[in-house]
C-alpha cells in the first residue's frame, strides 16, 4: 500500500508542479513539512519589520506579500488535500495569487504578524496530514481542470514553501 514515504508519480500531478516536487529531496513529505517549516520558520523570523515593504523590483510583490503568498498558498493546497482525501472529487476551481495578493492587503500586517500565521497554518497542515490513512494518499480529485493526488499536493507545500523563501533570500534580501 502506497505511504507517505513515497514520492509522488509524474502521472499524480500535471507538469507544471514537477519543479516543486522537485525542490523537495525527501521521501517523506511530512518529515520534508517539517524541515522546511523549521528552517522557513527561522528565516521568516529573522527578517527585519523595515524590510516588509521592499519590492526587489517595481511590480514585484513586497516582503510581506510573498509571505501572504505562502499563507494563501498552504491553505488552498491543504484545502485540496482534505477534500481529495476524505473522496470529495468535487472539481476544485484554480486560483489567481495575482488577485489573491492585492485583497489580502498584507501591507497593513507586520511581518512578524504574517510569520505567525504561517507557523499556524502549517501547525494545522501537519495535524492534519499525519492522521490521513495511508490509502488516503493516493486518493485524487481535479483541481484547476487537472487531477491531482493528496501526496503530490503534500509535496508541492513544501516545495512552494521552499521555491519562495529561496527567492526571498535571493532577489529580495540578497543572502
Amino acid at each position: 500500500m502506497p505511504t507517505i514515504t513515497e514520492r509522488p508519480a509524474p502521472t499524480e500531478h500535471i507538469e507544471y508542479y514537477g519543479a516543486y516536487i522537485a525542490l523537495v529531496p525527501e521521501n517523506d513529505a511530512i518529515a520534508a513539512l517539517e524541515s522546511q517549516r523549521d528552517d522557513t520558520l527561522k528565516f521568516l523570523r529573522s527578517i527585519p519589520e523595515s524590510k516588509g515593504d521592499h519590492r526587489y523590483a517595481p511590480g514585484k510583490w513586497t516582503v510581506k506579500e510573498v509571505i501572504g503568498h505562502l499563507c494563501d498558498g498552504e491553505r488552498v493546497f491543504a484545502y485540496r488535500a482534505l477534500r481529495f482525501a476524505r473522496k470529495d472529487d468535487t472539481p476544485l476551481p484554480g486560483f489567481d495569487e495575482n488577485t489573491y495578493v492585492p485583497a489580502g492587503a498584507f501591507h497593513r500586517r507586520t511581518v512578524a504578524d504574517l510569520t505567525a500565521e504561517y507557523a499556524a497554518i502549517r501547525e494545522a497542515n501537519l495535524a492534519m496530514l499525519r492522521g490521513l490513512e495511508p490509502e488516503a494518499w493516493v486518493r485524487s480529485g481535479p483541481a484547476n481542470g487537472h487531477s491531482i493526488t493528496v501526496r503530490a499536493l503534500a509535496f508541492i507545500m513544501a516545495g512552494h514553501g521552499r521555491h519562495h523563501a529561496e527567492i526571498l533570500k535571493t532577489r529580495y534580501l540578497g543572502a
